[in-house]
């Protein structure tokens, strides 16, 4: 051993001398005659980091080790070494008996008998033919001994099986003996594995022994047909209920998974296709007979049990990839080749389902449906469908007479907005689809009335004026902003404008509004969806209410020091600036009392001394006064005891010119009334009809006529002959008496024909100013450019047709703030 570390000291790091020296010789001679001696001595150079390798290192029979000389790599910082093969050569003779030792063993491994077996000895053998170029006849003598095998016992065995019910159990045993034996005899090849398989891209020992058993076993004739019928055959006994034996199946199935050696072929090939045909045709029946036998209902709970069913099972006893294709296959035939049967049943369909309120049955159906493409698409169409009959029922109930006002059209639509978003939550589990088609649904048929702008308005009016003795603040703050969902789908959202401000003018002049905070929550709400522009005006109101307050204190204030503004009567008044309110500018004609009259031109030139400039001018209806009346009994009255009895009526500014009258004479004809009043015909009937109207100890008026008399709750017609006087027997438990003035569900036809008129007049102005912002900005735009920037502007206000505005964009043209291109008729240039 020290001959050999002074040898390996002296040969590896430097160059190679010639130990012990030979005359002649250009080699060096070592006496090593141990193969392993060798390889140490390479570790050694590998360990001792010489960057020269030797050109060859030969081994002879005679254990003489030749080296020869030395020689660098081109290649810098290479330290590898290179060991070439020894060129031992082996006769045939020996090759034989190496092999038919390794044949024994691999015969005696297949049929369970090794406990004789030297496993070293037989690595050792294989290693020793491998390694002297006989790897060939080794693989390929394993391929002759594992085919003889399964061709004369394990396939004749499961021939055998065929004819029995124990099929599956023989196939199983035979497959697991197969492997047991093939992994064994992989370890006793493991260096041709190693080697001789990767040199010659052949397949693997272990590989190739199931590749045999695939070809000469599973695919030989009727085996193959036999394994697939057998497991289809007992799969659909499962399905019927029966008993079977599914841990056979598993294993097939495994058995199969596992030939086709990293990959699906074989299982996909003789199972799975046949199994997901069969089970289509399986599944396309029984759809058929779920559908002959049950309602809506019950056919998805079927269809769902039926899913989990095959999920179970091809998660247990299958390839998982199967669960996926099983359940497609499931869903194609059951769900979506019967999806509108499904949808439309009669008297169990989503339209019956939403009648009844069934939320567990359209939950089932949408989870069910979720899970094929369009099915939460006809679903929702069929609800959409129903949604808009109901909608549609509610406005044509409205147009037709039969709803009793605005505010319950608007009532009923928040109660179906309720109860579809509660199916949106506990039905559709607010899918966004469902959502969007509710709220377009909703859109609809709002917008189908076009009087919902004025309605609405209505009923946030009716509200804020009940305020907190209907409902607490949070009721009300929630009516409020169910409101605002309607308010969102309206496409008129101007015309609301007007109305609300109609009728906010009407609760801050009349001091009606009873929730402060819940007015200003409307505007913030307003605000909020539509911008501070939407607003400014409304909100004007308020402070112009503020200071009217502040001026009416004023003028009280200063009676005692300057007796000239002293007031006849308890006067406020509210000056209320003209952009703000819905009032009209020219002069509205009314005669009023003397004592009002007077109070007014006070106030007025009060206001005048300290706000020079201004113009006042008399909105008298949207006044109110109270009135101090005392009622005598009548003259023919027989009783004594009878006394006169007083009150203070509550009426409007017209109401209270035309009960002044009756101090000066008892009776007046309508035509007597108009001379001396000078109000509005359109106003004066309203107001005379709400002196009239009702029962006749509730009537302040009396009427005679020559026309034709009320019936039931119709309103009478008024003709210029007709003789009103004062009610004598008039009475009311109440001292204060309020006297509504009848107003219409709305609008009349020509007062919304007047509105129109109005609001047009105002959207031609808007579309101007947007058009004149738009084009100041960009300079130059082409039409389709402008039009989509103009209705991008203007629809959280109202949408504007295509034909408005080119019409506003040809009247800019004529007024010169817009020119066309001579080259280019459809691009608008900006002229400064």
């Amino acid at each position: 051993m020290k001959k050999l570390n002074r040898v390996l000291i002296w040969i590896f790091p430097y160059r190679i001398e010639r130990f012990p020296a030979e005359k002649g010789s250009k080699r060096t001679q070592i006496d090593l005659t141990d193969f392993n001696v060798i390889a140490a001595a390479a570790l050694a150079a590998c360990s001792l980091g010489c960057h020269r390798t030797p050109e060859r290192i030969l081994c002879q029979s005679s254990g003489i080790v030749l080296i020869s000389k030395m020689k660098a790599h081109k290649k810098e910082g290479c330290n590898k070494m290179r060991i070439r093969a020894f060129p031992m050569n082996m006769d045939e003779s020996y090759v034989e008996s190496t092999w038919e030792l390794l044949r024994g063993a691999i015969q005696k491994i297949q049929i369970q008998n090794n406990s004789v077996l030297s496993f070293e000895e037989l690595y050792r053998n294989a290693y020793t033919l491998v390694l002297h170029k006989h790897g060939d006849k080794l693989y390929n003598g394993l391929r002759e001994v594992i085919t003889e095998h399964l061709q004369k016992k394990i396939r004749m065995d499961v021939l055998k099986a065929m004819k029995n019910s124990n099929f599956l159990e023989v196939l199983n045993d035979a497959w697991n003996e197969h492997t047991t034996s093939m992994i064994m005899i992989r370890d006793i090849l493991m260096y041709m594995d190693r080697v001789y398989v990767s040199q010659h891209s052949v397949d693997p020992v272990y590989d190739l022994g199931l590749i045999l058993f695939r070809d000469e076993v599973i695919r030989y004739d009727g085996i193959r047909d036999n394994l697939s019928n057998t497991l289809l055959n007992m799969i659909m006994a499962e399905r019927h209920g029966e008993a079977v034996h599914m841990l056979s199946v598993k294993n097939a199935c495994l058995m199969l998974m596992a030939l086709g050696i990293h990959a699906r072929t074989v299982y996909e090939e003789d199972f799975e296709n046949p199994f997901l045909q069969q089970s289509a045709e399986f599944f396309r029946e029984e759809g058929l007979r779920y559908l002959s036998e049950n309602n809506a209902g019950a056919y998805i709970q079927k269809v769902q049990q039926r899913i989990n069913e095959e999920s179970i099972r091809a998660r247990h006893y299958l390839d998982a990839m199967t669960e996926v294709k099983i359940i497609k296959v499931l869903e194609e035939e059951l769900i979506s080749k019967n999806l509108r049967i499904i949808v439309d049943m009669e008297n169990s369909g989503v339209v019956h389902m939403l009648t009844q309120d069934r939320y567990e049955d359209l939950n089932a159906m949408y989870v069910l449906l979720k899970r094929v493409p369009n099915g939460l698409t006809v679903m929702s169409s069929a609800m959409s469908n129903y949604l808009r009959q109901q909608g549609t029922a509610l406005v044509h109930e409205l147009t037709n007479g039969i709803s009793t006002s605005p505010v319950q059209f608007i009532e009923n639509l928040l109660s179906l907005k309720s109860r579809f978003d509660k199916f949106l939550s506990q039905a559709f589990e607010n899918d966004s689809l469902f959502r969007r088609v509710i709220s377009a649904d909703f859109e609809y048929f709002l917008n189908l009335n076009p009087s919902s702008p004025e309605y609405l308005s209505l009923f946030i009016d009716d509200k804020l004026k009940k305020g907190s003795k209907a409902m607490s603040e949070s009721d009300l703050e929630n009516v409020m902003d169910r409101a605002m969902i309607l308010f969102r789908h309206l496409q008129e959202k101007d015309v609301f404008e007007r109305y609300y401000k109609q009728h906010l003018a009407k609760r801050l002049l009349h001091t009606r509004s009873l929730a402060d905070d819940a007015e200003k929550s409307v505007i913030a709400k307003l605000r909020m969806e539509c911008g501070c522009h939407f607003t400014s005006k409304i909100e004007g109101m308020f402070k112009d209410m503020q200071l009217s307050a502040t001026i009416n204190e004023n003028i009280r204030n200063m009676k005692d020091a300057h007796p000239e503004f002293a007031l006849p009567i308890d006067f406020s008044a509210s000056v209320l600036t003209t952009g703000f309110w819905p009032t009209q500018g020219s002069v509205i004609r009314c005669i009023l009392p003397s004592a009002a009259n007077e109070a007014f031109e006070k106030f007025k030139h009060f206001y005048l001394s300290s706000h020079s400039g201004r113009i006042l001018n008399l909105q008298p209806q949207l006044g109110t006064a109270d009135l101090h009346a005392e009622f005598y009994p009548p003259s023919s009255s027989s009783n004594p005891k009878q006394k006169k009895h007083k009150h203070i009526l509550c009426v409007s500014t017209y109401q209270m010119c035309i009960l002044m009258l009756f101090n000066k004479s008892n009776q007046y004809t309508y035509k007597e009334i108009v001379e001396q009043t000078a109000i509005p015909e359109k106003d004066l009937k309203r107001a005379l009809l709400s002196l009239i109207f009702g029962k006749s100890t509730q009537q302040v008026l009396c009427r005679e006529s020559k026309g034709a008399a009320s019936t039931g709750d119709r309103l009478p017609v008024l003709h210029e002959e007709d003789v009103f006087r004062v009610n004598e027997e008039f009475s009311s438990r109440l001292f204060r008496v309020k006297i509504q003035t009848l107003l219409a569900k709305g609008e009349t036809v020509p007062e919304q024909r007047e509105t129109r008129g109005k609001i047009e007049e105002e959207r031609k102005l808007e579309v101007e100013a947007a058009i004149v912002r738009i084009m100041k900005s960009r300079q130059r735009l082409g039409h389709t450019v402008l039009l989509n920037e103009i209705v991008n502007q203007l629809k959280h206000r109202f949408m504007p047709s295509p034909i408005m505005i080119k019409k506003r964009i040809e009247c800019l043209i004529e007024r010169d703030y817009l020119s066309r291109d001579p080259s280019d008729y459809n691009m608008y240039t900006y002229v400064a």
